[in-house]
């Protein structure tokens, strides 16, 4: 299956340990000395309407895909739990 750096963009990527959806594709990083894709990147949800701006991107090495589909790309990346806030009772 051959594929172009625009199909990519409108996949869905899938953590392979756990299965949560990271996001989709929004860019690539590509070695133009040696010609290949390093890795792919997609961004930050944003912070309340993107007021507060954006999460944090995730980068995912090539070497972490493991599979490219029709539909989603299944790649293995660290995903941390979300932290709770504490809530605190104001009086």
């Amino acid at each position: 299956m051959s594929c172009r750096i625009a199909q990519l963009r409108h996949k869905e990527v899938v953590n392979g340990s756990d299965g949560v959806i990271i996001g989709c594709v929004d860019d690539v990083e590509i070695d133009t000395k040696n010609a290949c894709l390093v890795a792919i990147i997609v961004y930050g949800r944003p912070k309340f309407f993107g007021l507060f701006g954006r999460r944090t991107d995730t980068v995912i090495p090539w070497a972490n895909i493991k599979l490219i589909g029709e539909d989603a790309i299944i790649a293995d990346c660290r995903t941390y739990p979300k932290q709770k806030r504490k809530r605190r009772l104001i009086i």
